[in-house]
C-alpha cells in the first residue's frame, strides 16, 4: 500500500517544480538560471522540460495561475519563500475536488 505523502514526494512536488520551471523557461529564464531560482541541478531542469520527471499530473485553474504567480515572482527577483509557496500550492492542490491523496496520479489534470 503506498501512503499518500509517497504520492505527494514521488509526483505531486515533482509536477510542481516541472511546471514552475516550464514557466520560468516560457519567461525567457535559462535553464541553468531556473535551476539556480529553484535550487535544483540545471539537469533536472532539463528532465521536467523534456517530460523525463514531474510529467504525471497537468495543474489547471487555480493551482496553475498559483505556479504562474509563483513562476513570475521569481523572474521578477521578488523575496520569495521557495518552500512555503510550493507548499502552499501543493495544499492548494489536495484541497481541491479533482485530487485526492492516495488516488492514482498517471496522467491525472489537477486543480480546483
Amino acid at each position: 500500500m503506498e501512503a499518500p505523502c509517497q504520492k505527494i514526494v514521488w509526483d505531486v512536488l515533482p509536477a510542481i517544480r516541472a511546471a514552475i520551471a516550464v514557466e520560468l523557461v516560457k519567461c525567457d529564464v535559462s535553464q541553468v538560471e531556473a535551476a539556480r531560482m529553484l535550487a535544483i541541478a540545471p539537469s533536472a531542469v532539463s528532465q521536467y522540460l523534456s517530460g523525463k520527471r514531474g510529467y504525471r499530473i497537468e495543474f489547471e485553474n487555480d493551482v496553475k495561475r498559483s505556479i504562474e504567480r509563483l513562476a513570475r515572482d521569481l523572474k521578477e527577483g521578488k523575496e520569495v519563500n521557495l518552500v512555503q509557496r510550493t507548499c502552499d500550492i501543493c495544499r492548494q492542490l489536495r484541497e481541491g475536488d479533482e485530487y485526492q491523496c492516495g488516488s492514482s496520479t498517471e496522467n491525472r489534470r489537477c486543480g480546483s
